[in-house]
């Protein structure tokens, strides 16, 4: 986690690969000589955080043990929240506990793991009484994002102007901006694909960076070319819950069948926010049906 105003440092480009999506290149190359003990301990939790966003929560909870330093502790929580329902209400209390302890409380990567599971909670004021004083790039980062869902766009900009001032070439700012674009519409939707294809050319493609120019292809009604780069985006990683959500859409749109693509969502991500939708509207129309039979 990166303080606001630090120098240039050794974690650079891991930390652009994963913030671009490229999990497996930030583990692959992990292996930094000559770290501080504090860069270690950000390295590894981008490397956990990698693993965490491939899906592999079982290996991030057996590899940090209780001896570990309290950012690695709260991306352990992580994992633990996201591996299963069930661990869901043990994870947050522990987490409320950790978060009213004075010694580790302000901790940025703890305030950062309590910002992304009370987001998923969708308990914004919650998640944003832990994120709101900011301090890196990652908590703007998810400032904005938060503020994006609560469909405030003038809280989200403000959030913006603060890393903008404090970097604007910063990859975080550059996401942020897109992300600000989309939400706000009409003319700001080319500047978001500008971005989006920024990005195509200076690094390798990931599936986060092929859905974000394709949610604006689809914005600007350009279903086809949408299409086109969610199915690369489906070769690199056939279960990625944004990518099949996003083809269920864009099936929809050139008038194909979204069915198989639906199915998968519901299969490899029963909890993703689409696949609960349809589910909950299928349930309706059951009982619709019922009470007419």
């Amino acid at each position: 986690m990166a303080a606001m105003g630090a120098a240039p440092d050794h974690l650079f480009n891991l930390r652009n690969q994963f913030y671009l999506g490229a999990y497996q290149t930030a583990i692959n190359n992990s292996e930094i000589p000559h770290l501080s003990p504090e860069d270690a301990v950000e390295r590894d939790c981008l490397v956990f955080r990698s693993y965490i966003a491939l899906g592999s929560y079982q290996l991030v909870i057996s590899e940090i043990d209780e001896s570990a330093a309290t950012p690695l502790q709260a991306v352990k929580l992580l994992a633990m929240y996201l591996s299963s329902p069930a661990h869901k209400e043990s994870t947050i209390s522990s987490l409320r506990e950790w978060l009213a302890d004075s010694t580790i409380g302000n901790n940025a990567t703890l305030r950062l793991v309590a910002g992304i599971v009370f987001m998923h909670e969708e308990d914004y004021s919650e998640a944003l009484k832990h994120t709101h004083a900011g301090g890196t790039m990652d908590l703007h980062a998810l400032n904005v994002q938060i503020f994006i869902k609560m469909h405030r766009s003038d809280y989200a900009e403000k959030q913006l102007g603060v890393m903008q001032q404090y970097d604007e070439d910063h990859t975080l700012t550059q996401l942020a901006t897109a992300w600000f674009n989309l939400a706000v519409g009409g003319s700001k939707i080319q500047e978001a694909y500008l971005i989006f294809q920024d990005f195509c050319e200076k690094y390798p493609m990931t599936c986060l960076i092929l859905n974000g120019k394709a949610v604006c292809c689809m914005q600007m009604g350009n279903f086809d070319e949408a299409e086109s780069l969610l199915l690369e985006a489906l070769n690199k990683d056939a279960k990625d819950p944004e990518t099949l959500a996003n083809l269920v859409v864009c099936s929809l749109h050139v008038g194909k069948s979204s069915s198989r693509y639906l199915s998968q969502l519901k299969l490899s991500h029963p909890e993703h926010v689409l696949a609960k939708r349809v589910s909950s509207a299928e349930d309706n129309f059951e009982r619709a049906v019922q009470s007419v039979a």
